[in-house]
């Protein structure tokens, strides 16, 4: 019978690596794109502007032909109809070739966009729709009166500035270029007006410029720094979702696998004590000479050895068995109402020929009037057995026992068994408590156990819904306490005729 872990774990676990290794790639590339490029942004998050931006125009196209055609109609008022009618139809046209590049830009497959690429080609189509408020900013109108289409241009022009910069801040550079042939028609006009009012127009609208390009470049980082975070956000969701699910994977298998040796262990039993038990009976057979006299006092001698060390084996093979059968869930309790004083006289009786022979002290203290527990009585006596034998085992000789039971705090019942052997350090307590380990004080002043004596009180101790504490001083000795919750005891209720 094999105790390995199934194969269909490992076929459940590829797709996961395989998982955990494409977000790896994905993680690399991200990372190799960041250093190559320019200015620290990264392709991808290039493309994320670019997206934004064609979503941003395609958005705007439903709304801004109304104020460039409301433009137009108040333009045909200074310029006649004429002038008014083409810049309208040349700002409508630049605009719908920037409309048409969004919409290509968004057809296409993100994963396959030359950021580059398309960043210039956007910014030619802002180029050419600034032609449109480069032509606006040449137009005059002598007829009209004093600095009524001076205010209407001003006006009129320093929107369209706010206006790019507001709906296109995602792509870099989208302002100062936009406007670079309004802003040279500028300075010439600055240089040739001989009017201040009209040239102080112009040097705020030349101002507006700069200042609304800082703007624009301003929310185009806020807009990077926030995609940054969500993307770091979510890579840290994906390393701690993948983090876990390997780490459930492999609590469940070890789970499993401890399960599996459990089971193996508890499935033993027949098979490892059906020759034990002809080992210990042949040999007690010929030790007591039942058949006749065995002749040399040597192979007496051997087999009381023979007898003895597979007592010990029997030991060994039990406490195994019945730690595999609490781990494999098997162990069933057989509850019943008892009594732990009783109990713990009855064990205190069966180690008493051993702590005699180590002439140790072993003193009791039970508390009266104890009423009865709801337990299984076979567990309780294994807990306090195990208890003292652990006390005498690693009580130097002439030392001192002590066995108490009685209440809690908490109206629970308890069992403690001190000593004053040599003690645990501190930091090997959680070793003695783990099966098979035992302290390094212990195993040289103790005689030859297997470390399974306190792992069993534990695992039996939680099956009544109680806790186990161990308390130890080095060289001062040790406390080992049972405790049982207060649902355990059954309450005593009086005579019905005392009632009465």
């Amino acid at each position: 019978m094999s105790i390995a872990a199934h194969p269909l774990y490992d076929s459940q676990l590829v797709p996961r690596r395989a998982s955990g290794n494409a977000d790896l790639n994905r993680t690399l590339r991200r990372t190799r794109e960041r250093l190559s490029s320019r200015g620290g942004v990264s392709d991808s998050y290039g493309r994320e502007l670019l997206a934004q931006h064609a979503a941003s125009v395609q958005a705007a196209a439903v709304v801004l032909p109304l104020p460039v055609i409301l433009t137009g109609f108040a333009l045909s008022v200074f310029t006649g109809p004429a002038t008014a009618m083409l810049w309208t139809l040349f700002a409508l046209a630049s605009h719908l070739g920037l409309v048409l590049i969004a919409r290509r830009f968004a057809a296409r497959s993100s994963d396959t966009v030359d950021v580059r690429r398309w960043s210039r080609l956007f910014l030619l189509g802002h180029v050419v729709a600034g032609l449109s408020w480069a032509y606006l900013a040449t137009l005059s109108c002598e007829a009209c009166g004093p600095m009524r289409f001076e205010i209407f241009q001003f006006t009129v022009i320093f929107l369209a500035v706010a206006m790019i910069a507001m709906i296109s801040y995602t792509l870099k550079g989208v302002v100062p270029l936009t406007f670079v042939p309004t802003g040279l028609l500028l300075v010439v006009a600055i240089l040739s007006s001989p009017q201040p009012v009209t040239g102080t127009m112009q040097v705020v609208l030349l101002g507006a410029v700069p200042f609304f390009s800082i703007v624009a470049e301003r929310l185009r980082r806020s807009a990077l720094d926030r995609m940054k975070h969500q993307a770091e956000k979510d890579d840290l969701i994906a390393e701690l979702e993948t983090a876990k699910i390997v780490s459930d994977e492999a609590r469940r298998r070890a789970e499993d696998a401890n399960l599996a040796k459990s089971r193996f262990l508890a499935t033993m039993s027949h098979e490892l004590r059906t020759p034990l038990n002809a080992i210990l009976g042949f040999s007690e057979v010929i030790g007591k000479e039942i058949l006749g006299p065995v002749g040399n006092p040597a192979y007496k001698e051997y087999v009381d050895d023979i007898h003895s060390s597979g007592q010990h084996l029997l030991g060994l093979i039990n406490e195994i068995l019945d730690l595999s059968r609490v781990e494999a869930g098997r162990y069933n309790l057989n509850e019943e109402a008892v009594e732990l004083v009783a109990i713990a006289r009855d064990c205190l009786a069966y180690i008493r020929v051993k702590a005699d022979a180590k002439e140790l002290e072993v003193r009791a203290e039970f508390e009266k009037d104890l009423p009865a527990m709801w337990a299984d009585e076979r567990s309780l006596r294994q807990i306090v057995i195990n208890l003292l034998s652990n006390a005498v085992k690693f009580t130097p000789r002439g030392g001192k026992i002590l066995l108490r039971v009685g209440w809690t705090a908490g109206g629970g019942q308890y069992v403690s068994v001190s000593d004053n052997g040599p003690g645990i350090p501190e930091e090997e307590i959680p070793i003695v408590l783990s099966s098979f380990g035992q302290g390094s004080v212990a195993i040289k002043s103790a005689e030859q156990g297997t470390g399974l004596g306190l792992p069993i009180v534990q695992a039996l101790v939680k099956m009544h819904d109680g806790s186990f504490e161990l308390q130890s001083r080095l060289r001062e000795g040790t406390e080992a306490i049972a405790i049982f919750p207060n649902s355990r005891v059954l309450e005593v209720m009086e005579a019905l005729d005392e009632i009465a």
